[in-house]
């Protein structure tokens, strides 16, 4: 009996194929002696429509809510199908006699499989392959030491209930604000606490009242010092007492009354899970979370240079440990070959800050493979991300960079200046990064700067050469850029006053790793959020709906709960129906509160176009492909490019060219000079008539229904096939 070995990508099915064995190519799948690989495309299988239970959930009402199905259901994704169909006439196949599911090794990987054989009814025994990397030799192995598929019955479980809540919470909560407030509204659990904070911090800066502050700074010939008082603060927020500070210390003879060196020992920084190198990338290159992400997974999948990308630990574990010097090995070439010499010849530095087994869940930090690199073949933004990767994974081996802090008091007429300055002793880490090591880090605006500081001694006597008063203004909090929001989705804890919950949000933060750049994009491709440059700034929609929905779902307390609740069951040690039951309780109060609520919403984006169907303005929205101009009444349904695509179809009444529309119903042609409407799937079948005649060839027919353009009058052309006309 041979395996049928179920992948989540076409291209990693190949790639296990390979190494397999399997090389007959059958209609989606690749066969060989022992296996049988198939792939999904993603999901195949997702939780069914509200219509699929009931043909009324096709009209939006708000009188028709909550929808909440005693047994949810799966269907087949219609765009997928017919991979599908591949995958599930495989099952049914005699001869194979287990499935291995080797789909991502995460929660979301177990759902894309399990959903697949539920709809399919595979009964058949199953085992799990969880490997993090995809070498031949990270596949050979994962293959010799698959696990029971039953040992991830709890993960699958957790992500069901992930699924189902979000469907019941999203699709009802979306449904209400739709037809209560006559606008496309949405909202989640994770995107409606992130668009929150975006919001917030926005009224924080409209509300922020800037105050003249200054600094004063005394000249002692050799070095300067910066004033503070005796609880550390610089800031005179009084004109007249900085003007009086300047006064009293002019011209002051003084000395230096503390001279403190302190030993110094920065570690390397921890190694890259997704979210700090989405971080870093975002700091240092302008990449979107989402680009690092796509950017990331190539070269994981594709060149197969780093380990799995969506991880949430910045450790190893212990069994890594005797790969260590074969990934060094492999990425010593180039600038990085200087950087790994010294530490292949040596026993390598393992500390609790590179391997520590109880701080890696799923999967380990992201680090090089074993795979021989060729920097050559790839772009700049992968080269880009796998200098970081590689950067950061041999600094990991480096000594601790090591300096001496000098911090020097002069106390002139009674008052304090503080200087500080460094001395480096040992480069350690740094050597790796070279000059942008120095660009590590924040500094904060009331730091003291530093400063070549030469030998100076406790006592010795000083003078003001010179003094200023520096202004300056108190500044807004910054607006959030992606890097900034990342760290708040990973660590909301702030946001949250209960002990507990905030303790739960270390273990999740706002949604995972892997989805956190799919929100903000979300947020974005909704008219929530915009970016200008790096900054994330909220839209007059986006701050409305904040006001429109339950407080409880602004605040990342909900998220909290339920992902202390995910990962309990996840780990055994939770009920999923009691969960479940908590969600429907949930999703029925959110639904009554928009009912009941007397809010008001007013859109911003109506244009100067009616309705051709209902005479009503139009509004624009954004869409996958561009944006469009959609009728507000959501019975009328009306949707249309903002800019419509001009066809070459020429009217059959007033001869103007035409333009192609998207309708509820499909496609549609119309002549914008006279108003004739015609459906696209209605060309299409007079084509075809009229090739079955000889008239129209393939290629013209593919060119129409691809393009709409034939380049002919319509109305001629129709005539003269139906007709017979050569």
């Amino acid at each position: 009996m041979k395996s049928l070995v179920l992948t989540e990508k076409p291209s990693v099915g190949r790639e296990i194929a390979r190494v397999l064995g399997c090389h007959t190519k059958g209609k989606g799948y690749l066969e060989g002696p022992k296996y049988v690989v198939t792939w999904a495309l993603g999901h195949l299988v997702t939780l069914a429509e509200p219509e699929d239970y009931d043909k009324k959930y096709k009209t939006w009402r708000l009188e028709d809510l909550p929808m909440l199905p005693r047994q949810m259901k799966l269907k087949a994704i219609r765009q997928t199908s017919q991979q599908y169909n591949a995958v599930r006439n495989l099952m049914k196949r005699g001869d194979l006699g287990e499935l291995i599911i080797a789909t991502d090794a995460g929660r979301e990987g177990e759902l894309v499989a399990r959903w697949i054989m539920e709809y399919a009814g595979w009964k058949k025994p199953f085992r799990r392959l969880w490997i993090s990397s995809q070498t031949d030799s990270a596949i050979k192995d994962g293959f010799a030491r698959l696990q029971p598929g039953q040992a991830y019955d709890n993960l699958y479980a957790s992500a069901v209930c992930r699924a189902e809540a979000d469907w019941l919470i999203g699709l009802n909560v979306t449904r209400a604000l739709t037809t209560k407030f006559n606008a496309q509204l949405t909202a989640g659990r994770v995107q409606t606490p992130t668009l929150a904070m975006i919001v917030n911090r926005e009224e924080e800066i409209k509300k922020f009242v800037p105050k003249d502050f200054w600094t004063v700074r005394a000249d002692f010939g050799d070095y300067f010092g910066d004033w503070r008082d005796a609880s550390g603060q610089g800031r005179i927020f009084d004109h007249s007492r900085a003007e009086a500070l300047l006064g009293k210390i002019k011209g002051a003879a003084g000395k230096i009354t503390d001279l403190k060196v302190e030993q110094k020992a920065d570690p390397p920084p921890l190694l890259y899970d997704l979210t700090e190198l989405q971080r870093d990338a975002n700091r240092r290159y302008g990449f979107s979370a989402q680009r690092t992400l796509a950017v990331l997974q190539a070269l994981y999948e594709r060149h197969k240079l780093v380990t799995y990308p969506r991880t949430d630990s910045r450790y190893l574990s212990k069994d890594i440990v005797p790969t260590l010097k074969d990934r060094l090995n492999s990425v010593a070439i180039g600038e990085y070959a200087d950087y790994t010499r010294p530490l292949l010849g040596k026993n390598l530095s393992i500390t609790k800050r590179i391997v520590d087994d109880s701080r890696v869940s799923d999967h380990h930090a992201i680090i090089p493979t074993e795979e021989p690199v060729r920097l050559s073949v790839l772009d700049a933004d992968e080269r880009k991300l796998y200098d970081l990767i590689v950067k950061r994974f041999i600094a990991a081996f480096y000594p601790p960079f090591k300096y001496e802090r000098v911090t020097v008091v002069t106390t002139a007429a009674g008052e304090n200046f503080y200087s500080r300055g460094k001395v480096v002793r040992e480069q350690g880490w740094k050597a790796v990064y070279g000059k942008a090591a120095d660009q590590e880090g924040e500094e904060r605006d009331d730091a003291l700067p530093e400063q070549v500081l030469h030998s100076q001694k406790k006592g010795a006597a000083k003078q003001v050469k010179d003094c200023k008063a520096n202004k300056s203004q108190t500044k807004p909090p910054a607006r959030y850029t992606e890097a900034t929001l990342l760290s708040a989705m990973e660590s909301p804890g702030k946001f949250v006053e209960d002990e507990e919950l905030r303790e739960a949000l270390k273990q999740g933060g706002l949604g995972t790793p892997a989805t956190r750049a799919e929100i903000i994009e979300k947020l974005i491709n909704t008219d929530y959020v915009e970016r200008r440059g790096k900054e994330l700034i909220p839209t007059s929609k986006g701050i409305q709906l904040i006001a429109l929905v339950s407080e409880d779902l602004r605040s990342p307390e909900l998220t909290a709960k339920w992902e202390r609740s995910l990962s309990e069951m996840a780990r055994g040690r939770a009920e999923k129906n009691r969960f479940m039951a908590g969600i429907r309780e949930y999703t029925v109060k959110l639904v009554k509160e928009i009912a009941a609520s007397g809010a008001q919403f007013k859109a911003d984006n109506i244009s100067r176009v009616k309705c051709p169907d209902c005479g009503r303005y139009l509004i624009m929205i954004k869409g996958k492909k561009g944006k469009f101009l959609v009728c507000p009444d959501r019975e009328c349904g009306h949707r249309e490019a903002a800019e419509p695509q001009v066809s070459n179809f020429r009217c059959p009444d007033c001869k103007k060219k035409m333009v192609i529309l998207e309708k509820q119903g499909g496609r549609v042609v119309r002549c914008k000079n006279c108003g004739f409407t015609e459906r696209l799937d209605n060309f299409r079948e007079n084509l075809s008539a009229a090739r079955s005649k000889g008239v129209v060839n393939k290629k013209l027919i593919t060119q129409y229904s691809d393009k709409g353009s034939i380049g002919t009058n319509l109305g001629d052309l129709l005539k003269e096939a139906l007709e017979g006309k050569e």
